[in-house]
Order: structure tokens, then C-alpha cells, then sequence
């Protein structure tokens, strides 16, 4: 059966389901809308929320970046990995306990004001359509590769797709389509791993084969690092993003970023109990570690069989223009491939250099001229998806990830839509405007802002700013500057006050957002690449991007500040926190 077949076959089949759930799991209550009625197994909540951070950031951007930076993309990887961490064991129980539906209301009680809940609410939603932007950029690569239409085309078909189960089924239906879409994801990633590691270095484990020798006696790193250093790239194993300080700064924003994401905290108010939430948090980690240890094997396999098909500078000739591949030609009609023959001569030349100077270097004992790179596009978010094709593995596995695929990207926008719905039909219109709205009005008002939030987000979709990793590394330093700090202080500190936390969020929040403004890496327009130089003004030679640690610090700093100026918490309140921080039996 031909490559197209099969992927209709399959990915028409996953849809079905996602939309045979969405029916099935109508959500007819408010608590079914924003809490999927609070009973979900600990396992199938993990499984859930594995799907809901396992975006297409994680899917599909995420080993892109490590394919393309090695040791310099490996921020992501950490930051992710140690941040979920945090939030299982510092923040998901104890907001468990208290029992809110959205992070804002707990926000809202904890700080006894209407108005923190309104400054929390802004943040989420800025933080929150940031990211989605970023699930959107994933949405257009996916569908547009796989359906054999233009990007644009695309992603107006997946928001079609999320806007459907999404507003009908609200958390309910989100959950069980989200459990389905974990199954389908955990497959497609690691199918075609274990075969490409097989091939490479005759290891089916791909976490293995990543350490394991080729035929020819070579590891696996060090032949890589030879391809690409020879074609005048930086050494994969050994390239660090920008700086030390930035790494690190970098690593901590997606860090405690993470641990503030308001849609992955929505969905530990899911199970029944604090003992639940604890155990869905162990799950989900075990599901989250198969797919996040086998991303390094993916990205530096998917990196060589790149680099060996494309530009081989150990060949007399290089491939011809004329005879490149298939798959080539199939990533080229979405516009995401893009080659330029800038010396006439038909071959295809990827090389590291810049600009129009060529470059002379040696390679066994011949010159080789390396020109300025004529692939003057390869899209970082290709890599996965690409890389069963490059690889030459058969139809079925090509068509099954591209079912993963879209599983990822559906599933994450579909969570994030969700919180930025519910934080405008709950926190705002209900907890502030019209507290005594009906349910039905409340959930209808869900369902509108839901559709309001896709359009916005489609908008820059279509004129995406970044790759979507580094769109999602920005929401996740906006989180990590207002939301997260607002939460540690909340559960931790039972001295903090309202002005301090309002003063806090607004001040994280709005340094983060004039650095980036200021400096490269701008939100809304497109930054010129991952690694880049240096800028001078950049503080401590921080990029925009992992600014969200520095807007954390100084969050922390005014809250203190203001806290130490201004009134004394309620005593009902410091029973609240006492009650919250003592170890549940439940």
C-alpha cells in the first residue's frame, strides 16, 4: 500500500476516535467542563497528563533542536524533565487539597482578592496563547507534510480538528482523548527509533544505540561529530548555547516555568484526592521518561542520516540537485525545505559557513571547497517527522508517525485552550463580573472563549514567530516570571499578603516582557535563529528567551519588598495555608 494511503488510513482512523470520544464524553456540567468531574483514574490522569506536556514541542520541535545543537539544545530536555519534577512534588498535592477548579481561583483565595485573581488571570492568558502559538506552529508542519498541502492549509485543518472535541467535550473529553493520543504518540516515537538504531549500530534500544559503535567501529557521537565538523559546523557533543550563565538561566526558567503552567496544574484537580494526585504525578513522570530518554538517541540519529544524505564530504561528488531523494522533494512542497543553487553547478552544498565567502578545508588529505550554505532552509521542526523517510524505513512506520504527530500537536493545544477558557468563563466573568451567572450561561461563555482563543492563536500560526520550541520556551519564562513565584509564596509562606503577590506577578511579568520586547527574540516577530550572537545589551549575556528566571527573581524580591510595607495577612487566611501544607491521609 502506497505512503498516502496508509497515512490517510491511519491518521483518518485516530481522528475517529478523538472524535468518537469527544461524543461519548460530552461534557453536561461545569465540573465536567473544567474538571472532568474530579474522578479520573491516577493511571489515566498520568497517561492524560504525559499527553498534555508531551507537545508538539516535545514531539515534534524538541529532538529538532538537539538534532541541529546538541549539547546547546539539551536546555530543553533538562528543563522540561527537572521542572515536571517540581511541580509533582512542590505544587500539584497541595493544590489538590484545596480543591480550586482553575489556578486563578486558588490565586483568588489564597491572596483574598479579586483583583490578584484578575492579575493572575492576565498572566495565564498571555503565558497560555504564547504557547499555544507555538502547538499551532506544530499543527501547520504536521498536517501540512502529511495531507500533501501548504502549511496555511494545514493548520486550518488541525484547529477544525481541536476546536471540535475541544469545546465540545471540555476536560472530560480532553482527558480521554488525550489518554488515546498518548498511546498513539508513545508508538510513533518509538517505533521508528528502534529501527533507525538497529540500522545504525545494530542496538534496538535507542538509548543504548546513542553510546553503542557503528559498523565501522565508530561511535555514534564521534562519527557524527566528524560529518559535521568537517562540513564546517560546530561539534555536536560539545556546542553550548551561547554561554554557561545562559544555560544554566536557561535551564532554570523552563524549570520553574514548567512548574507554573496553569494547564498542567488543571489537570491534578482531575482525580479525587490528594493521594491520588500524588500517584497520577509518579505516573505521569513514568510516561513522560519514555518518550524524554529516547529524544537524544532520535535527534543525533535523525542529525547523521541527515548529514550523510544530503552533503557527504567524503564523496568525489555531491548530490545532485536533480536526484535528491524523495522525501526531499515531499518536505519541499510544504516550504519547509527550501535549496538555492547559489553557484550554478546542480549539487546540493549544507554546510556551517556564512554569507558568499567559500571555505577550503581538508578531508583525507584533498580540498574541499565548502560554499555558503545552499539549503537555506531546514526547518528544525521537520526533523522527527522527517527522519523515518530519510532513513528509507517502511510506509507503515512513515504513516504512523505522522499519526503521532498530530496526536502531540492536537493534544497540548487542546489543554492550553481549555485554561485560557476557563480562566476567562470561570476566573472572570463568574469569580468577578457575574458571580451569580447560571451554569449553563458559564459553560456556554467556556465554549465561546474557547473558539476566540483558536482564532487568536491561528492568527500567529500563520505568521509564526519562531520555531515551536523556542515560542514555548518564551511561555514557558512568562510562567515562570508571574505565575510560579505566586504559587511557591501562596503554599510556602504564610506571611505573604495580597499587595506583595500582586505586586510580584506584575512586575515578573512585565520586566520578562520588556526584555523581550527589547532585545532579540522578539514574541511576535520572527528572531533570527536559535543560537545566534551574542548581543552586548543583553544582560549577563541572557537571551530573551530564558529571561524568565531573572523576571522570577525579581518577582520574589518586590513581593518580599511590598509584603514587608504593607497589612498582616488573615488569621482565617494563615489557617488556610497551615491546612493546606499538612500531609492528607486521602
Amino acid at each position: 500500500m502506497d505512503l498516502q494511503t496508509l497515512t490517510f488510513l491511519f491518521v483518518g482512523t485516530t481522528f475517529a476516535i478523538y472524535i468518537g470520544i469527544a461524543f461519548w464524553a460530552r461534557a453536561g456540567s461545569t465540573h465536567e467542563f473544567y474538571v472532568a468531574g474530579g474522578g479520573i483514574h491516577p493511571v489515566a490522569n498520568g497517561m492524560a497528563t504525559a499527553a498534555d506536556w508531551m507537545s508538539a514541542a516535545s514531539f515534534i520541535s524538541m529532538a529538532g533542536l538537539i538534532a541541529f545543537y546538541g549539547y546547546g539544545g539539551s536546555v530543553f530536555l533538562m528543563g522540561w524533565t527537572g521542572g515536571y519534577v517540581l511541580l509533582a512534588m512542590l505544587l500539584a498535592p497541595y493544590l489538590r487539597k484545596h480543591g480550586s477548579f482553575t489556578v486563578p481561583e486558588f490565586i483568588s483565595d489564597r491572596y483574598y482578592s479579586k483583583t490578584a485573581r484578575i492579575v493572575a488571570v492576565i498572566c495565564l492568558i498571555i503565558a497560555s496563547v504564547t504557547y499555544v502559538i507555538g502547538q499551532m506552529k506544530g499543527i501547520g508542519v504536521a498536517f501540512s507534510r502529511f495531507l500533501e498541502v501548504d502549511y496555511e492549509t494545514g493548520l486550518v485543518t488541525g484547529m477544525v480538528i481541536v476546536a471540535f472535541y475541544a469545546v465540545m467535550g471540555g476536560m472530560k473529553g480532553i482527558t480521554y482523548t488525550q489518554i488515546a493520543q498518548y498511546v498513539i504518540m508513545i508508538i510513533a516515537y518509538t517505533i521508528p527509533a528502534v529501527f533507525i538504531s538497529f540500522m545504525l549500530t545494530g542496538n534496538p534500544i535507542p538509548q543504548l544505540g546513542l553510546g553503542s559503535e557503528m559498523a565501522d567501529g565508530t561511535y555514534l557521537l564521534d562519527k557524527l561529530d566528524q560529518v559535521v565538523t568537517q562540513l564546517g559546523f560546530s561539534e555536536y557533543t560539545t556546542q553550548a548555547r551561547l554561554s554557561s550563565t545562559n544555560m544554566f538561566v536557561y535551564t532554570l526558567s523552563l524549570m520553574i516555568g514548567t512548574a507554573g503552567l496553569p494547564h498542567v496544574i488543571m489537570r491534578f484537580f482531575t482525580v479525587s484526592s490528594v493521594k491520588a494526585a500524588r500517584e497520577s504525578a509518579g505516573w505521569a513522570l513514568v510516561f513522560i521518561a519514555l518518550l524524554y530518554t529516547t529524544a537524544p538517541a532520535v535527534a543525533a540519529m535523525a542529525r547523521l542520516n541527515l548529514m550523510q544524505t544530503i552533503d557527504q564530504p567524503n564523496a568525489e561528488q555531491n548530490l545532485a540537485y536533480a536526484d535528491r531523494p524523495a522525501w526531499f522533494k515531499n518536505w519541499e512542497k510544504t516550504g519547509l525545505l527550501k535549496f538555492e543553487d547559489k553557484n550554478g553547478d546542480g549539487l546540493i552544498q549544507y554546510t556551517g559557513n556564512k554569507g558568499n565567502i567559500s571555505k577550503t578545508i581538508k578531508v583525507n588529505g584533498k580540498d574541499v571547497v565548502l560554499l555558503s550554505n545552499e539549503m537555506v532552509k531546514v526547518d528544525r521542526d521537520i526533523m522527527v517527522l522527517a527522519n523515518p523517510e530519510i532513513a528509507g524505513l517502511p510506509n507503515w512506520v512513515i504513516a504512523i508517525v505522522a499519526a503521532g504527530g498530530l496526536a502531540a500537536a492536537l493534544s497540548t493545544a487542546a489543554g492550553l485552550l481549555l485554561a485560557i477558557a476557563s480562566s476567562i468563563s470561570h476566573d472572570l466573568l463568574k469569580g468577578v463580573w457575574r458571580p451569580n451567572i447560571s451554569e449553563k450561561d458559564e459553560l456556554m461563555y467556556s465554549r465561546i472563549s474557547m473558539i476566540g482563543a483558536i482564532l487568536v492563536a491561528g492568527y500567529y500560526g500563520f505568521n509564526p514567530p519562531d520555531f515551536a520550541a523556542g515560542t514555548v520556551a518564551l511561555a514557558f519564562g512568562l510562567a515562570a516570571s508571574s505565575i510560579f513565584p505566586a504559587l511557591m509564596m501562596g503554599i510556602f509562606s504564610k506571611k505573604m499578603n495580597k499587595e506583595g503577590a500582586i505586586a510580584g506577578m506584575l512586575s515578573g511579568i512585565g520586566i520578562t516582557l520588556l526584555y523581550v520586547f527589547q532585545h532579540k527574540g522578539i514574541m511576535f516577530v520572527k528572531s533570527t535563529s536559535f543560537l545566534g550572537d551574542m548581543d552586548p545589551n543583553w544582560f549577563l549575556g541572557i537571551e530573551p528567551n530564558a529571561f524568565g528566571a531573572i523576571g522570577a527573581m525579581v518577582n520574589f524580591a518586590v513581593a518580599f519588598f511590598v509584603m514587608s510595607r504593607t497589612s498582616k495577612v488573615p488569621k482565617e487566611v494563615e489557617k488556610m495555608v497551615e491546612n493546606i501544607r499538612i500531609p492528607a491521609a486521602n
